[in-house]
């Protein structure tokens, strides 16, 4: 039987108004709207078309969004003075600094310089040590995409076999650390691992974040799993393809993810709910004082 299809750009639509709802709400409360600032330093082409999603997904949902941009010659003093006036100003509840920067821009130090109450990527190392503990936090928007669609989709996480294929910090270790915490026995494969599809024939439940097309084909797929393909790759086609062999692992697979349309419409739901999560999370510490 053909594996079903993950719809996360149905999903993720659905989740937008839940937001949006939430938003108007917060705006009654509290006399202004959700907050996001985004910062795009130079004019990638991937990062402009990613921005202009953003800004597009907030003002759908009721948050209000902001871009700044800034020249791709600017100062990496520049851009902390520029972080620090948002770190301070209260109607900004969401930072998020569009990477990757300018080679001469160090990311670590722009991360860091993010309060971590308004760091909605999740990679500030508060919130990623709040992650490996379990405390409550900012999550990657990406890894927490698709742990909502793994509970949208009932998809058993206690005691199943998980193989995150990718050890990234933006995506493979955190997804791996909620997998974990969700009660799943995980195993992180990067690209020094030996006998690859040995691990991945194991999995319940596999995911692919490498950024190679095709890396995982039919035969590194256990038959009824959960496939989920966060890879983006674009061919010399022009042709956007994921990780996975979509078409031959269909076959196998009990449920998989497009590309496009399965976890990248996720992510960007995700920014929403963790902005206006910042913004609730704020105003609530505030009614206690």
């Amino acid at each position: 039987m053909p594996a079903q299809f993950i719809d996360g750009k149905s999903l993720a639509e659905t989740l937008r108004q839940q937001v949006g709802d939430r938003a108007k709400r917060f705006l009654s409360q509290h006399g202004r709207a959700p907050g996001l600032t985004v910062i795009l330093v130079g004019n990638n082409p991937a990062s402009e078309v990613y921005v202009r999603h953003k800004v597009t997904a907030c003002e759908k949902a009721s948050i209000v969004s902001e871009l700044i941009r800034l020249d791709a010659s600017c100062s990496t003093e520049a851009l902390l003075q520029t972080i620090r006036s948002l770190n301070a100003n209260p109607n900004v509840d969401g930072i998020l600094v569009q990477l990757p920067l300018p080679g001469h821009i160090p990311e670590k130090t722009i991360i860091e310089a993010i309060s971590p109450n308004k760091d909605v990527d999740g990679f500030h190392p508060v919130n990623a040590g709040a992650l490996f503990t379990g405390q409550p936090c900012l999550k990657p928007c990406t890894p927490l995409g698709v742990m909502v669609m793994l509970d949208h989709q009932k998809t058993p996480l206690r005691a199943a076999e998980a193989v995150v294929v990718g050890a990234s910090n933006i995506v493979g270790k955190p997804l791996a650390m909620m997998l974990l915490q969700a009660g799943a026995t995980v195993t992180i494969c990067n690209s020094k691992t030996q006998n690859l599809e040995e691990k991945t024939r194991r999995a319940d439940i596999l995911i692919a974040a490498v950024g190679r097309p095709g890396l995982i084909t039919a035969e590194m797929v256990k038959p009824g799993a959960v496939v989920i393909d966060v890879g983006i790759n674009r061919l010399a086609s022009g042709k956007l393809v994921g990780d996975v062999d979509f078409e031959n692992v269909a076959r196998v697979a009990k449920a998989i993810t497009p590309v496009p349309g399965g976890v990248g419409p996720m992510t960007i739901a995700m920014l929403l709910q963790n902005t206006l999560d910042a913004a609730e999370s704020v105003a609530h510490a505030q009614s206690l004082t």
